[in-house]
């Protein structure tokens, strides 16, 4: 799941870096398998912890929050249990459905599902075949932007492959470390609500996925080895004029145009192989600045649809006898003279359980992410209300 602690120091700042709090802060800010380089193979190693093995995933009925949790959360609900496993889910423009990547019991990829939060069943609506990912609505909720490979002409290979891998597992009652494939044969589509194709947006040979629109609908950025490199590009929402963002050594992915369209926050390994970092671009492709610097890993940013604020995860790996754990993080953002910079961030999580890929509703007042919080600690999708601590709307 590519979207996939904590020293967090700025660039544009002269204070040193320092480890996040592990205790409970009252600081606020409230004003938003193809080819596996060694490189740039990024081992989202959180998803060994989050996922599930288990066919299907008991329902948690008002999962207790902690203290810290109850500051920012409320009316917490886990809103997928038919799945192996399930994440990485996004909100239609009204604020009623979601999308999502789900892992179905007997199918060994993730496929791609509407399911209204109203109530009913998930939708399937992507080709059923093929991995698949990072789904995404546009703003008009009318079309649907999701990667899959199910035009793979060795697709039924593939498939038997993991298959006979998964059943080796199964026997030998290993766990493998999670791994995401960049598979070459992944491209991006553009459907309707229904999952009627309407066209294929990319390709090129090589990766291509890890797609969002601009507020607008007028453009898409996404990640892509077309290069021999996972990359930033942007192009227009019809696939046209393609552009390239980044070019550096490692993995630069999981790109959101913030709610202006003038910036793109995304995670890349290239300081260090594996251990992701936060950085945010203008979409013309200068002043990369790192947001994040530590010994750890720090993934899926988010923006605040309405509040100069970043979400995110992030997990301490500092310590190689600990076990990391992912917890969900705020900060207010400033741009100042064409500088980006985030304030010290603020824990939203203190679960034991991983909590991951968190995204903010169109209003920002509800909070969508994937956790562990689960009966049988499956991966599996949470909503709750969110709140700014000192209790203003969002």
């Amino acid at each position: 799941m590519p979207r996939h602690s904590l020293l967090l120091p700025n660039r544009l700042t002269t204070q040193p870096a320092r480890p996040l709090p592990r205790d409970r802060s009252r600081t606020w800010y409230a004003p938003r398998i193809a080819s596996h380089a060694p490189r740039w193979a990024v081992l989202f190693s959180v998803f060994a912890a989050c996922s599930g093995w288990i066919a299907n995933s008991t329902l948690a009925d008002d999962p207790a929050l902690s203290e810290l949790e109850s500051r920012f959360l409320s009316n917490v609900k886990q809103v997928t249990s038919q799945f192996t496993k399930a994440g990485e889910g996004y909100f239609s423009p009204d604020g009623t459905t979601i999308v999502y990547q789900a892992e179905p019991p007997g199918y060994p990829f993730y496929q791609i599902y509407t399911q209204r939060l109203g109530g009913g069943p998930p939708k399937l609506v992507s080709p059923g075949r093929g991995r698949t990912t990072c789904s995404y609505f546009s703003p008009d909720g009318q079309r649907l932007l999701f990667a899959s490979s199910h035009e793979d002409p060795n697709l039924h290979a593939t498939e038997e492959a993991e298959r006979a891998q998964l059943e080796d597992d199964r026997r030998a009652g290993r766990r493998r470390r999670y791994a995401w494939a960049f598979d070459e044969q992944m491209d991006m589509y553009e459907t309707d609500p229904h999952g009627k194709i309407l066209r294929r947006l990319t390709k090129e040979a090589g990766y291509d996925a890890e797609g969002a629109y601009s507020r607008d609908g007028t453009k898409i950025a996404f990640c892509s080895t077309r290069d021999g490199d996972p990359d930033l590009y942007v192009m227009n929402a019809d696939g046209t004029d393609v552009r390239q963002i980044t070019n550096h050594p490692g993995y630069d992915g999981g790109p959101f145009l913030s709610p202006d369209g003038r910036w793109i926050i995304y995670r890349t390994d290239r300081k260090k192989a594996e251990h992701l970092q936060i950085h945010v671009i203008g979409i013309d492709g200068k002043g990369d600045t790192a947001l994040t610097d530590n010994v750890g890993v720090n993934w899926g940013p988010y923006w605040h649809p309405t509040r100069p604020c970043l979400i995110w995860s992030g997990a301490d790996h500092s310590d190689p006898s600990a076990r990391p754990n992912y917890d969900l993080w705020i900060a207010r953002y400033v741009v100042e003279s064409g500088a980006f910079r985030i304030d010290p961030p603020v824990r939203v999580t203190d679960s034991p359980s991983a909590d991951v890929l968190p995204v903010f509703s169109p209003d920002g007042a509800k909070l969508l992410w994937t956790s562990t919080r689960t009966a049988d600690h499956s991966s599996q999708l949470f909503l709750g209300d969110f709140r700014w601590p000192d209790g203003t709307a969002p």
